[in-house]
């Protein structure tokens, strides 16, 4: 080996060391901030091995590659608002499934003949896996962005064609490993995986997207181990494994949150039936005039407010935090209650209150918080729908039945902000906005909240 290589090495095991204390980091909001800067640095560890120690062809498509990639990031760090967050995220994840995908084509036009039956079937799942990804994650930032409709979009027999491009995308697969020279047969296997990635994500609704956010981002990891197989680069393994495995193993915790399965998520068609489960909930719902409600915060002892995506799209973060500093500047013990799935993909919540400087040791999650409902003297849910729905505990035969949720019914008063009378996101009645201790006070939530925090000061 030569000092390059013994070079190449070390930095991609301090690499791959980074990662694993960065994922650590991440799984607590506290030391997520820390986990973000472990990750950069094992990043920045392999791009340095990995040019120093590899054989470098030309520099002329790195330098290209790397300076149109910066460029993209910067104007993405700089630009997308945070409301924006799973938008982004979800195109991040296709630009990286796109890469792993174009990896695997090159390999394949340059080795195809040459390489080993094991190679072919990590090339075979890198190509599958990393295109179904690219489309799959371009119709989820479509849906989250709103250019695509949310609604779940089926038609009669779907899973049947569904089954059929699997089936004939897993033959062609086969076929492939048997005959590489077959190029047809690859560049067939590559275009259904294409469209297999689209007809996985169009009958999801968007009430199921942030499971479908963090499965696409564990098809992505995969991807990229298996573009770490294929091109024997070890740090590429070990980060995509991470990747890949944290990502379905969050999938399986989102699901739980949400009292689903994979399984159901992926072909349930969840907003398809949701006109025929209509709740028996009715009657009026209670507006609550802006200095009524200014009134009840600024004499109550305890207040919780439960976030959720009307929020984000308000970017009302910095007007609940000026909020709380009002409050509690009045004696006030100020919490923010966090669903699981609040938001549009893991974590979106904690990430917008976050970026409002709110103190991490006010936020608390679902198992912490419920408790805490009955003793409180106002819950204000901003934007939330279905993560506040009693029908979920109350009603068995709820689309949402059994879903954990947050129990601001049990406080003893709630003021909901919201825009109008309509049935939210997911479409489901919420009986919480018909209950006797329910306030609607109607409007855009930023605006709602600053009016509120000029008002409590002239209580």
């Amino acid at each position: 080996m030569t000092m390059s290589t013994y070079f190449m090495e070390a930095t991609y095991l301090i690499a791959s060391i980074l990662f694993v204390f960065a994922l650590k980091g991440m799984s607590h909001p506290e030391t997520a901030r820390r986990g973000m800067f472990l990750a950069e640095g094992g990043m920045l560890a392999a791009i340095i091995g990995t040019l120093i120690g590899a054989h470098i062809v030309t520099w002329v498509w790195i330098i290209a590659g790397l300076s149109i990639g910066s460029i993209i990031g910067a104007w993405m760090a700089i630009w997308v608002p945070m409301t924006a967050m799973p938008q982004r995220t979800a195109l991040s994840h296709a630009f990286g499934a796109l890469a792993a995908s174009l990896v695997g084509v090159g390999e394949f036009l340059v080795h195809a003949n040459d390489m080993p039956a094991v190679t072919r079937w990590a090339l075979g799942f890198e190509v599958m896996l990393g295109a179904l990804t690219t489309t799959g994650s371009l119709i989820a930032a479509g849906k989250l962005q709103g250019i695509i409709h949310g609604k779940p979009i089926q038609f009669k027999g779907q899973n049947v064609v569904n089954g059929l491009i699997f089936l004939t995308m897993a033959t062609c697969f086969f076929i492939f490993i048997a005959h590489p020279e077959k190029v047809a047969v690859f560049y067939i296997m590559l275009g259904l995986a294409f469209v297999f990635g689209v007809m996985l994500v169009i009958p999801i609704g968007s009430a199921d997207m942030p499971v479908v956010m963090s499965l696409l981002n564990s098809y992505a990891g995969l991807a990229a181990a298996a573009t770490g197989f294929v091109l024997g680069n070890n740090v590429l393994i070990i980060a995509g494994t991470l990747d890949g495995f944290s990502g379905f193993i969050l999938s399986v915790l989102m699901c739980k949150a949400m009292n689903r399965s994979i399984t159901n998520v992926l072909f349930g068609g969840f907003g398809a039936v949701i006109a025929e489960a209509t709740t028996d909930a009715g009657g009026v719902m209670r507006e609550i005039s802006l200095d009524d409600a200014a009134m009840q915060l600024a004499f109550a002892s305890r207040v919780i407010f439960v976030p959720g995506y009307g929020l984000a799209t308000a970017q009302a973060q910095h007007a609940v935090r000026e909020l709380a500093e009002l409050l509690e500047a009045r004696g006030v013990t100020v919490k923010y209650a966090i669903h699981p799935v609040a938001g549009r993909m893991p974590g979106h919540m904690n990430v917008l209150l976050a970026e409002a400087n709110v103190p991490y040791s006010s936020l608390y999650e679902m198992e912490q918080i419920n408790p805490e409902f009955p003793s409180t003297d106002v819950a204000v849910v901003i934007g939330a729908n279905d993560v506040v729905n009693p029908d979920a505990r109350d009603n068995p035969k709820s689309l949402i039945a059994g879903m954990p949720i947050l129990e601001v019914d049990r406080a003893k008063s709630v003021i909901v902000l919201k825009r109008g009378q309509g049935r939210g996101f997911s479409g489901l009645e919420n009986p919480l906005f018909f209950k006797s201790c329910t306030s609607m006070l109607y409007g855009d939530a930023k605006s709602s909240l600053s009016h509120l925090a000029q008002a409590v000061q002239h209580v």
